[in-house]
């Protein structure tokens, strides 16, 4: 099965991905990251050349180390967690997710985009954060510490 919720009211504005990862007991870490759609405005040029094109390959310390270095807002993103043992050439061969285009989040049973990913995490258009996982442990800690969001199951049912 899979889970998701949807975080309208902890994080307006943009998302700042230190707190996703807190909130999430660090599970970035288990994962390698496939990350298309950015927008995102980090003042470090390195890290902007990076995320800023088609798509980039890390691997969960690769990303908690940039986030580190500079939690900068997300505006717009797909990043897609994979377990390690897939790597980036399968993950390749399907088509690159987007933040904008996938109406799979917002439809039960509600289904990640990529059909190798474990987890997503989507910040979107400036306003809420979209967090589907196979896992429910990732939903329940995140939910742990900003209990306001909402289940897509539910919310997709309205």
């Amino acid at each position: 099965m899979t889970y998701g919720i949807i975080d309208r009211k902890n994080h307006k504005c943009y998302t700042y991905m230190s707190k996703v990862f807190q909130a999430i007991n660090n599970a970035q870490l288990q994962y390698n990251w496939l990350i298309t759609d950015c927008v995102c405005y980090p003042q470090n040029n390195d890290i902007e050349k990076l995320l800023n094109q088609e798509y980039c390959w890390l691997t969960g310390d690769e990303l908690s180390a940039i986030i580190e270095q500079e939690d900068f807002q997300w505006i717009w993103g797909c990043l897609c967690g994979f377990t390690k043992d897939i790597t980036m050439e399968e993950v390749l061969k399907y088509p690159l997710p987007s933040a904008e285009d996938y109406n799979g989040y917002y439809q039960n049973p509600v289904s990640l985009q990529h059909p190798l990913s474990s987890v997503e995490i989507v910040p979107s258009d400036s306003s809420w954060t979209l967090i589907i996982s196979k896992g429910k442990n990732i939903i329940d800690s995140y939910l742990k510490i900003y209990p306001k969001c909402e289940e897509l199951l539910i919310v997709n049912q309205r």
